[in-house]
């Protein structure tokens, strides 16, 4: 039998890691930010294309009237809108890690 170089040792098999615990505030943060990302997507997604776009506060700054009126605009806002549900749904899918298997 040979002797141990120095430095090597037996490896002993690794303990799997534990599932972490969720607790009912996790979950719960977890429905609000689907909410809150659903509710603002589908916002920002559909009032750039209302009539409410061309009456409200902002657009009665003159400064702004040319950038506000300017399709770009809107449909940049409405591309974020898109983000946030896209955030939403994917948020929506990774509630699966809840669950108990």
């Amino acid at each position: 039998m040979m002797p141990e170089e120095p430095g090597s040792h037996a490896v002993e098999p690794a303990e799997p890691p534990q599932r972490p615990q969720w607790r009912w505030y996790h979950k719960m943060s977890a429905v609000l930010l689907i909410t809150f990302c659903l509710e603002i997507g589908i916002f920002l997604a559909a009032f750039p294309w209302t009539d409410y776009w061309d009456h409200n506060y902002f657009a009665s700054l003159m400064r702004w009237r040319p950038y506000w009126d300017n399709l770009y605009v809107r449909g940049a806002i409405t591309g974020l809108g898109f983000v946030n549900l896209y955030i939403s749904l994917s948020e929506l899918f990774r509630l699966r890690r809840f669950s108990k298997h």
